[in-house]
């Protein structure tokens, strides 16, 4: 139906489906009736799915009024309805990480641990391949780590970085990094930087600082913030990502590690609750399979 993508996604989403369309195909086709205990048993699936209580209870009551409006008395149609509320929770709109307009800047931010380089360097690999001008900025300067694993991502993607040593001032990376671009002509600044979110007051601090030599030095560019998140987390990254827009508007989601866990409801969960759109999901380890998100798409693989 939508080729290669979507046997990859479908591959990557295997758990979550064991864990939610199959266990609600299970139960509808041994009930009787839609009652009282078949919606409080899809609630119950829902959450284990870490849709999370308040997105479930939405989807719950939504679901009611398609039965009632549509006179459905089987309880085997349930699932198409079910679908349906999804789909109009997620939209139909296709993400795209191209950029709007160019020159831009794009900040990605994000805790330790949730594959935020590794996305930056598959982006990176990804706009290149689609005839992008791209250049990276190692702007986390307090793990050492952060800034060899980019570089390793720069060779792989073939894209130019600026790196300054491990504990150097983020904002002056950042310097560098946007005259450098404004010099090569660049298409996407692609700014890594720190995400110490149990510091917020340090974070805050630097995200501004990043932000104010961005408006002073390349006022007229294009600027997107991008949050990672870590698919396996469940419940715990729609925390994070709360937290994160106390201190600083996002504009979209990159969701990693989606094939290694059972909570793919979070993006329904996401999508619901902090109303931002996910751009990126992350169905497995290859260059290529940090997928751009394709609701309808997302949807057809789950059920």
């Amino acid at each position: 139906m939508f080729g290669g993508f979507f046997d990859k996604l479908k591959k990557g989403l295997t758990k979550t489906k064991d864990n939610f369309t199959e266990k609600i195909t299970d139960m509808l086709s041994g009930a009787i009736t839609i009652d009282d205990d078949l919606y409080e048993e899809l609630e119950e699936i829902l959450i284990t799915a870490d849709i999370g209580v308040e997105t479930t209870l939405y989807i719950i009551e939504k679901l009611k009024e398609k039965i009632r409006e549509n006179k459905i008395k089987d309880p085997n149609l349930v699932n198409n309805c079910l679908k349906e509320v999804i789909v109009d929770i997620l939209g139909e709109e296709n993400s795209t990480i191209n950029p709007k307009e160019t020159p831009e800047v794009m900040l990605v931010i994000g805790v330790n641990g949730v594959g935020k380089t590794t996305s930056i360097g598959k982006i990176s690999a990804k706009l290149k391949n689609s005839g992008y001008k791209v250049l990276m900025a190692a702007a986390d300067t307090f793990r050492a780590a952060a800034i060899d694993q980019l570089e390793v991502w720069s060779n792989r993607a073939s894209v130019d970085i600026i790196k300054h040593q491990e504990g150097s001032d983020p904002a002056a990376v950042v310097f560098d990094a946007v005259q450098a671009a404004k010099a090569r002509k660049t298409d996407v600044l692609i700014c890594d930087t720190a995400g110490r979110l149990h510091n917020k007051k340090n974070l805050m601090d630097e995200l501004g600082k990043i932000n104010r030599v961005i408006d002073r030095e390349f006022s007229e560019v294009h600027r997107e913030t991008l949050l990672v998140l870590d698919a396996t987390t469940g419940q715990n990254a729609v925390e994070q990502a709360k937290q994160f827009m106390e201190v600083c508007p996002i504009d979209g989601i990159i969701l990693t590690k989606l094939d290694g866990t059972a909570k793919g409801g979070i993006v329904i969960s996401i999508k619901h609750s902090l109303n931002i759109p996910v751009k990126l999901i992350g169905v497995g380890e290859g260059i290529e399979d940090l997928q751009e998100f394709n609701p309808r798409e997302f949807v057809e693989a789950l059920f």
